[in-house]
């Protein structure tokens, strides 16, 4: 499929009059927008501006209140649980690590969870929030219940993705970011548009069989946790998931299971929902609380420079760190541009005539 490019700040700039369009007010719009944006740049491009109709859907819905008063409802000296206010996740999420990031500053770690929110973007954009303090952050987020459970054919957890980012000194930071799916949806949807089949162990049919057809949820599949089948480790990838979502809407009071809100607007929400919205989880650590932050960062340097010089398997250019091909990829699309799907591009130019807004 044809492929257009489009420079980051065309795409800002667009990106930016739609939020606002919808009501957010310009602080906001450009804060969604660069939270949204940093997918596309670091290669998530599951997760960037293809998901943008998406939120304009939920806010059309009233599933998203584009004038949130995000609070924190409920706090000790080194937790809280923050009130989203149905706002947009890009933006209520954000605010959650800062709040953990000042916890930490003051006793030394930040736990924060939160209620009454919606999808966050990619988990790394929180996550390195903690990064210039010379802290360890750590982000994660419930999610659409698109995932059967080890052994199961009922869809009862989300891609329930994880980050950690951890700072190092002359080198990059250590950035994991992930789903405890073998897949994030985003990335079937990527097949879908480029009509081409899925590999074994991302999905499975409605009876719970290996599938290939990247459209499988349409007919009542299930995506699979990481590791694709027991034999393979799922049962772990479905541990995870589990885990993610307990610590972002069990403990803030937000839905969990299968009555998490499905992004697609055009799918009914849940009935018997026992909590408020999506639910996020999010962590700040001062190296310091442990270690010299220069001390840690001498060593985080030397364990990076360890594992990066590894003999790599006939084939292979090199080993990889965590983090390493989404900041060069970040690097290239920054200056040459970002990559459209056509059928993304002419999304956008639709929703932009809609707004009066020009791509």
């Amino acid at each position: 499929m044809a492929e257009k490019i489009y420079s980051y700040q065309q795409l800002f700039n667009f990106t930016n009059l739609v939020f606002q369009q919808i009501g957010c007010p310009p602080e906001q719009a450009e804060l969604a927008t660069e939270v949204l944006l940093s997918a596309d740049l670091r290669g998530i491009d599951s997760h960037g501006v293809a998901r943008l109709s998406g939120y304009v859907r939920l806010w059309e819905a009233k599933r998203v209140n584009a004038k949130p008063v995000i609070r924190i409802i409920h706090e000790t000296p080194s937790t809280a649980v923050v009130d989203g206010d149905s706002g947009l996740g890009l933006v209520v999420a954000p605010f959650a690590m800062q709040v953990a990031i000042e916890k930490a500053k003051n006793v030394g770690t930040g736990w924060v969870s939160v209620q009454n929110s919606n999808h966050f973007g990619i988990a790394g954009y929180h996550a390195m929030m903690a990064l210039e303090y010379d802290m360890i952050g750590l982000a994660m987020t419930n999610a659409s219940p698109l995932v059967a459970p080890t052994f199961s054919t009922e869809r009862l957890l989300g891609t329930n993705p994880i980050c950690v980012s951890i700072p190092a000194g002359e080198e990059p930071a250590f950035v994991a970011d992930l789903a405890t799916t073998t897949a994030a949806n985003g990335k079937l949807e990527i097949l879908q548009r480029k009509n081409l089949e899925a590999p074994l162990g991302w999905i499975q049919d409605k009876e719970g069989k290996a599938s290939t057809n990247a459209h499988e949820l349409k007919t009542g599949g299930a995506l699979l946790p990481l590791g694709g089948d027991r034999e393979h480790g799922s049962h772990k990838g479905y541990a995870l998931g589990a885990v993610v979502d307990i610590f972002s809407a069990v403990l803030s009071g937000a839905n969990y299971g299968p009555w998490v809100p499905p992004f697609p607007a055009y799918v009914p929400m849940p009935t018997g929902m026992p909590g408020k919205g999506i639910g996020h989880f999010f962590g700040a650590m001062r190296v310091d609380a442990f270690r010299p932050a220069s001390d840690f960062k001498e060593h985080m340097d030397k364990w990076i420079r360890r594992f990066r010089s590894a003999k790599p398997v006939k084939g292979e250019e090199k080993v990889l760190i965590p983090g390493d091909p989404e900041r060069e990829m970040e690097a290239v699309r920054f200056k040459e541009g970002i990559p459209l799907l056509e059928a993304v591009a002419n999304d956008l130019n639709a929703l932009g005539e809609r707004f009066g807004v020009k791509l």
